[in-house]
């Protein structure tokens, strides 16, 4: 089925939507069909073929986007007023946002906490403020940060906020593999988890470590010098050997020897 994707706000994923007789520009906001109501989406892709989640209504009118405003400032009083709630009751929690449906009827309320909490309480206050249906969605750290956007330690914007589709599993291990230090402020992103980023080169440096020997195992060079693996270097392609002397020597895999 022929499909455009569609971002929404807040969010990098890019959803396939099928649409009618003509495929809408890239960069057009669209009306889109969704199970919370109707929406606000930008195209992002050219028509191709996907599995489609849901239909294209409209292009968005000048209509649209002015009722989308107006319901940004409605969210941000009904934030404003929620946050006030739990900190007064002293409810740990952090507000991270909240969106209406472009048709009003539904308001989805983005937080994040340590441990499990219940908001219901608030469901009728809540419903009878916004004069729409509330939707509680509790967000994990990685998904927070996606949700907000940070700037990653490159300088530029996380991955996660920025194009990133899917969370990938990152392990210590990745960061071993690419010599990095293990301090967690080093290999740690703003949402305090492992970097996204050590998945990226992964597979490389596990390619140039098969060359090279096992750290802290024995070597020799083809000049004689001997020595236990202190440190391995891929990208350079050598390794440190500490002799039995306690000198470090810095060999190159193509002049070395071990078993």
């Amino acid at each position: 089925m022929e499909c455009v994707g569609v971002r929404f706000a807040h969010s990098p994923k890019i959803y396939d939507y099928r649409f009618g007789s003509q495929a809408p520009p890239v960069g057009s906001w669209v009306v889109v069909k969704t199970p919370r109501g109707l929406e606000l989406a930008k195209v992002r892709t050219e028509p191709r073929l996907g599995q489609a989640v849901g239909e294209i209504v409209r292009v968005a009118t000048p209509a649209d986007l002015d009722q989308h405003s107006k319901l940004k400032n409605r969210a941000e009083e009904v934030y404003w007023w929620l946050k006030a709630r739990l900190r007064r009751e002293g409810v740990r929690a952090k507000l991270l946002g909240c969106e209406f449906t472009l048709d009003g009827n539904h308001i989805s309320v983005q937080y994040s906490a340590e441990q499990r909490i219940d908001l219901r309480r608030w469901v009728s206050e809540l419903n009878r403020l916004a004069g729409a249906r509330v939707e509680f969605v509790a967000l994990g750290p990685r998904d927070q940060t996606a949700y907000l956007g940070t700037l990653g330690a490159c300088g530029m914007e996380s991955c996660c906020s920025n194009w990133l589709q899917d969370f990938t599993q990152v392990s210590i291990k990745m960061a071993r593999d690419q010599q990095l230090p293990l301090s967690p402020e080093k290999i740690s992103g703003p949402c305090g988890r492992l970097l996204c980023c050590l998945q990226y080169e992964h597979q490389q440096y596990q390619e140039l470590l098969a060359e090279l020997p096992r750290k802290n195992s024995k070597a020799c060079s083809l000049q004689g010098v001997c020595g236990k693996v202190a440190k391995l270097n891929p990208l350079a392609g050598t390794v440190d050997l500490v002799t039995e002397e306690g000198s470090t020597v810095t060999v190159h895999k193509s002049e070395l020897r071990w078993e």
